[in-house]
């Protein structure tokens, strides 16, 4: 298996809504956040990890495929799939777990191909929002409602980087000897696509999370993922 290119896709992740990626407190704040987002340890900047696009997109590819799991797909999975095709896309693209006794086709699926980068905020875009004396991140206040008594319960504070706010996205993409340069490509941006038509981060559901990738390019060309049509 021999290494023959790495792709590069860039944009900017343009925040549609606020998200919620939480930074996993142990603490409770006496009418503080009880929920903040994780931050950069130096620069107490926001991020996107690299980690939490990588789990979506692929949980997301996974539904798509019709093979989804209560955990990510396996080798074992591959064998009795349906869609054998995308699920051993699937195992190219995002890897397979370092404990699978198969050696042969571990070979055969070989090292991920995709590589994460974590998001940080774009720069331009932070200087203008601390120039202007605004805050990098907001408090959404929620709470519950008693069905028969109409009351608000439970009051909590959860930390959101608000919508506008934008971040800079990075993936590369490894292509060896065998693969389908075109086709890996592809599954990317479909993946990608759907990320747009979900949501990244916690409560979704709620309306947290909707994001657009924006001047994204491939090896520094411009497209446009309004063209990709991923139930298509």
């Amino acid at each position: 298996m021999k290494l023959t290119n790495i792709i590069e896709i860039k944009a900017t992740l343009l925040l549609k809504s606020g998200l919620h990626i939480g930074a996993g407190d142990n603490e409770m704040h006496i009418g503080g956040i009880d929920n903040s987002v994780v931050k950069n340890p130096i620069t107490n900047h926001p991020y996107i990890p690299g980690s939490s696009l990588k789990g979506k997109i692929r949980s997301l590819l996974e539904w798509k495929s019709g093979e989804v799991k209560n955990k990510p797909l396996s080798l074992n999975d591959l064998e009795k799939a349906q869609s054998k095709q995308a699920v051993e896309l699937i195992l190219k693209l995002f890897g397979v777990s370092g404990d699978a006794e198969d050696s042969e086709k571990m070979q055969k699926i070989g090292a991920s191909r995709l590589v994460f980068w974590d998001c940080d905020l774009n720069e331009t875009w932070a200087n203008e929002i601390t120039q202007d004396g605004l805050s990098l991140t907001e408090a959404k206040s929620e709470n519950t409602i008693d069905r028969i008594t109409a009351t608000a319960g439970n009051p909590r504070l959860t930390e959101r980087v608000p919508a506008g706010a934008e971040f800079d996205f990075k993936l590369t993409i490894r292509v060896f000897d065998e693969d389908d340069k075109q086709e890996l490509l592809n599954t990317v941006l479909s993946g990608l696509k759907l990320l747009e038509l979900d949501s990244l981060g916690g409560s979704g559901s709620r309306g947290y999370g909707k994001v657009k990738f924006t001047e994204l390019t491939v090896d520094g060309e411009t497209r446009n993922l309004d063209d990709i049509k991923p139930f298509e």
